[in-house]
């Protein structure tokens, strides 16, 4: 299986958040948790940059550069057949 890595784009700004839970909603990788009206990052190494956090949160209070990390590197590889998944990890 493949590890995720410990340095990753993902940036997240609580003061922004309204706590509309979407980031725990549509992350498969369960990254985010809402602690009452405010989501936390509970698993920050889990993120593989997929980019459905920034797309879904209102208020741009999730950054996260998609297209560079293991999400990608995943699904090109699986297109392309190959048995290795390199990432810029």
């Amino acid at each position: 299986m493949f590890n995720s890595y410990q340095t990753n784009t993902l940036g997240y700004d609580p003061a922004l958040c309204i706590g509309c839970g979407m980031c725990e909603t549509v992350c498969p990788h369960r990254v985010f948790h809402m602690n009452g009206r405010l989501a936390q990052v509970v698993r920050a190494q889990a993120c593989m940059e997929c980019g459905a956090c920034q797309l879904n949160c209102p208020t741009e209070a999730i950054v996260v550069e998609s297209g560079e990390g293991c999400a990608t590197a995943m699904m090109l590889a699986a297109l392309r057949g190959s048995k290795e998944v390199t990432c810029r990890c």
